[in-house]
């Protein structure tokens, strides 16, 4: 078993919520979706907040609810894709637990967030072209937060929970195997 928290970054279609459903199955933990908790909270959706109060007033919210999320014990938290815009919210993401960049392609999150209309930041007339400008802002951030990164490709979900319970395994951080 793996103990500690483990929280899950990267850019919206990277699959964290999906896999870290999974994750958390797997390794008996309970999820968090700081996107989700953010709308049981207020009762609205992530665009309708985008869309009266802005996106600074969704990041004051975001950094609140990844503040009380990571210091649970013993959970899995799929963050927003600007979760780490926040420098406080990065260092709360990297003393609290292990961080797993789930990464992918400009390619890849495009077809996986093509039919989505829940996304506020893609809601304009180049959606590939968001995408890519949103992966040159946030990657490097990603990367300077990552204990583990994990490129979520074409395979299986199954597969990509394997390959990042195998590497937290390796690590060294914050957990014991028991």
């Amino acid at each position: 078993m793996i103990s500690g928290n483990i929280f899950l970054i990267g850019p919206m279609g990277a699959g964290k919520s999906t896999i870290g459903r999974q994750l958390a199955k797997a390794l008996r933990k309970k999820f968090y979706d700081s996107d989700r908790e953010i709308e049981k909270r207020t009762g609205v959706s992530i665009s309708w907040i985008f869309e009266m109060e802005g996106e600074a007033g969704f990041r004051e919210r975001e950094s609140k609810a990844i503040d009380e999320l990571t210091a649970f014990d013993n959970v899995v938290v799929a963050t927003g894709g600007g979760a780490i815009l926040s420098e406080e919210n990065r260092n709360w993401l990297r003393s609290r637990g292990e961080v797993v960049y789930l990464s992918a392609t400009a390619e890849q999150l495009y077809r996986r967030t093509a039919k989505d209309k829940k996304r506020p930041l893609l809601q304009t007339g180049d959606r590939r072209k968001q995408i890519e400008a949103l992966m040159a802002q946030r990657n490097p951030l990603y990367e300077q937060v990552a204990d583990i990164i994990i490129k979520t490709g074409d395979q299986s979900i199954q597969h990509t929970v394997n390959d990042v319970i195998k590497q937290l395994k390796k690590t060294k951080k914050n957990f014991s195997l028991s």
